[in-house]
């Protein structure tokens, strides 16, 4: 099986779900906490093209932040982009990262579906 990364949030009960599970069924991942080490820009571009989404699909709309921020106004990718890189909290949590693809592990009972499409 192809190296995986977990882009987890220790605060996020679904992101919990998601590391548990893969603990508890023995898969070796990585596991990047992904607002104490936020993407840089290359890495985020690589991750919206390994999940086949733009920017406007990852972004939590729901975030204090982002209202506070007026983000909904945005309509350029790279100006959002610029945004989720100062606020990673932004981005939809847990994400499962392989070599050519990712999946927002949403909601965790899809994780075995997802885990089966990386094998």
């Amino acid at each position: 099986m192809q190296k995986l990364e977990l882009w987890h949030n220790i605060s996020c009960s679904k992101s919990n779900c998601a590391k548990d599970f893969l603990d508890q069924n023995g898969f070796e991942i990585s596991v990047r906490d992904y607002l104490a080490n936020p993407p840089s820009k290359k890495e985020l571009k690589e991750l919206l093209k390994k999940l086949n989404i733009s920017i406007f699909d990852l972004v939590r709309t729901g975030e204090e932040i982002y209202k506070d921020l007026k983000l909904e106004n945005i309509k350029e990718q790279d100006k959002l982009i610029d945004a989720v890189l100062l606020n990673p909290i932004l981005i939809q949590r847990p994400i499962l990262v392989g070599e050519n693809k990712a999946f927002i592990v949403r909601p965790p009972a899809r994780i075995e579906d997802i885990i089966n499409s990386f094998i």
